[in-house]
């Protein structure tokens, strides 16, 4: 069912639309959100691949601190094993032997510790020869060396001796009583250099840390102190080293990696704060958004701009529209969008059509008018002539009808015929009927067989009515001396007519003009492009038409809005 088809004959309430510029800034906003989308999730994707470079470049900074700690321990190892076979050591001189390994270690910051059985030192080059010595600080390593027999690292201690954080490195020796361990030691300080002869990335913080966490060295911005426990990396089973790992510390979130040395068991744990790794993201969408609420923004107001321009124009068709509806002229504008042009375009063309077809049919209704004086005229003059040769009642009765009905029928060949056409000579047999006068010699009709289209029809069979119509009221049919001739020939692409009447006295000049004159000029000559000569002669008026074939081929008839198409 219709819109306008409810019940009771009711209008539909009509639903108010919404203003172009909503529909322009939901189609910015269609646009924007999906590609600012598209960013975040880009963005994502390139801050996931910058961790993973970052992650790359910590774990790879990680490990080689880490190798460059393994190869200090690992130094330490073999000039500990070339000591240990010392022939002076073996030979118990411990006096000559002291003060070799003080020459062999000099300005290398390590220092050689040898203990008895019990574990007591007997030597330490950190002190004079002979100086008293007490027990080991670090009996536990040294007892776990004599059990492996190969050289052990211990983990970080506090040394007696040197009143620092120091670390060992056992190793057992045989035949060389009464020694029985020999020990490197160095201060956990000696390893920081080692730690920060590489960079690590801007944010990252690293600390290597013995088996049980403590701190043995640090980077120095992170600030600890030797010997702490690093609260860091104690309880992650299963995650591997080089993955990096979330936790708090110290109510912050930190990230995480570590490196294990497979030799001393230390490792080395680097860390940074969770908001500093993400921040390039967190600052890339901040960036994002700003410059999306910019675009937004800045779409919008030239979506206001477009709306406004767009609804000035609107409503320039909106009273053009108006002016349309009123039957007032209205005239193509220039608008910015050209679709809107091309409708002020086809408005004022619909304007022009619109006057035409009123001044048309102003002209049509002064010729209805006009006709319709006539036709009274006609009836009256058929009256009167009908009543010359009628002797009764019925007979003039009879006779008057017959015309009347023949004037009627003045139009039923052109709607018997429709857009087919209708052939000139029966035209003009339809117009001409009602005024054909009783004697047959007084009328002459000759011209060639010629279809016309139903608008050339319209206009001929109107200017030959106002010609017969002035025949029976002033000329040839008007009296019975006058006669007609009415002939047509078609030479090339014109038809020519010729109208010639024959009156029984001489013609009045200026007796025959008016409206009538003007609907011959006007319809004959404005609407088929026709050539229209009035001659007067003598004894009576010549009307002359020259009209184009093309006005007149069926070929080109319009189709009328009450008639059907033609079927195929």
């Amino acid at each position: 069912m219709a819109d306008t088809d409810v019940p009771n004959g009711t209008a539909s309430p009509q639903v108010r639309g919404r203003p172009i510029a909503a529909y322009l800034i939901a189609l910015v906003l269609a646009i924007l959100v999906p590609a600012l989308a598209v960013a975040l999730v880009l963005l994502h994707s390139t801050n996931d691949s910058q961790q993973k470079v970052l992650a790359a470049l910590t774990n790879t900074t990680v490990q080689a601190m880490g190798q460059t700690i393994d190869r200090e321990i690992t130094g330490m190892a073999t000039t500990l094993r070339v000591l240990s076979t010392s022939q002076s050591l073996h030979d118990s001189d411990l006096a000559t032997f002291h003060q070799r390994a003080l020459t062999a270690l000099a300005g290398t910051g390590s220092y050689f510790i040898a203990v008895d059985e019990e574990y007591q030192q007997l030597l330490n080059t950190r002190v004079d020869y002979g100086t008293e010595l007490g027990r080991s600080s670090d009996p536990l390593t040294a007892q776990r060396a004599i059990e492996r027999g190969v050289a052990t690292i211990s983990p970080l201690f506090y040394g007696n001796v040197a009143q620092a954080y120091v670390f060992n490195v056992w190793l057992p020796v045989d035949d060389a009583a009464p020694v029985r361990l020999v020990s490197m030691t160095q201060n956990a300080g000696n390893l920081m250099p080692a730690l920060q002869s590489r960079e690590l990335p801007e944010g990252w913080h690293a600390a290597l840390v013995d088996t049980n966490n403590a701190v043995i060295a640090s980077t120095a911005d992170s600030k600890l102190e030797i010997g702490s426990i690093l609260p860091i990396r104690q309880n992650l089973e299963g995650v591997p080293g080089d993955v990096w790992a979330q936790e708090e510390w110290g109510g912050d979130r930190v990230v995480t990696a570590e490196w294990r040395s497979g030799y001393t068991g230390w490792r080395i744990i680097a860390w940074a704060s969770a908001a500093q790794v993400q921040q390039p993201l967190q600052e890339s969408v901040i960036k994002l958004a700003l410059w999306g609420v910019v675009i937004a923004l800045l779409a919008s107001g030239i979506a206001a701009i477009i709306a406004r321009r767009i609804g000035g124009s609107v409503q320039g068709l909106q009273l053009d529209a108006r002016r349309l509806g009123r039957g007032e002229a209205v005239y193509p504008r220039t608008y910015p969008v050209a679709e809107i042009a091309d409708i002020s375009q086809a408005l004022a063309e619909a304007s022009e059509q619109r006057m035409t077809a009123d001044r048309d049919i102003h002209f049509l209704m002064r010729e209805l008018a006009h006709r319709s004086k006539n036709q009274m005229a006609v009836i009256a003059a058929m009256a009167k002539q009908t009543a010359r040769g009628a002797s009764d009642i019925n007979t003039y009765v009879a006779a008057l009808e017959r015309r009347i009905m023949g004037l009627a029928r003045s139009t039923d060949l052109l709607l018997a015929h429709g857009r087919a056409g209708v052939m000139l000579a029966d035209l003009v047999d339809q117009q001409l009927a009602a005024f054909r006068p009783p004697e047959p010699g007084r009328l002459t009709i000759s011209g060639p067989e010629l279809r016309i289209n139903p608008q050339g029809a319209q206009i001929l069979g109107m200017a030959l009515h106002e010609l017969a119509t002035n025949a029976t009221r002033y000329g040839a049919f008007a009296e019975s001396a006058g006669r007609l001739d009415l002939t047509w020939t078609i030479d090339a692409d014109t038809l020519s007519m010729r109208w010639r009447e024959h009156l029984g006295r001489p013609l009045v000049v200026g007796e025959r003009s008016g409206f009538g004159t003007i609907v011959l000029r006007t319809m004959v000559g404005g609407a088929l492009g026709a050539q229209v000569d009035r001659v007067t002669h003598a004894d009576g008026v010549e009307w002359q038409f020259a009209v184009p074939l093309a006005a007149l081929d069926p070929d080109f008839a319009a189709e009328r809005p009450d008639e059907p198409a033609p079927s195929a």
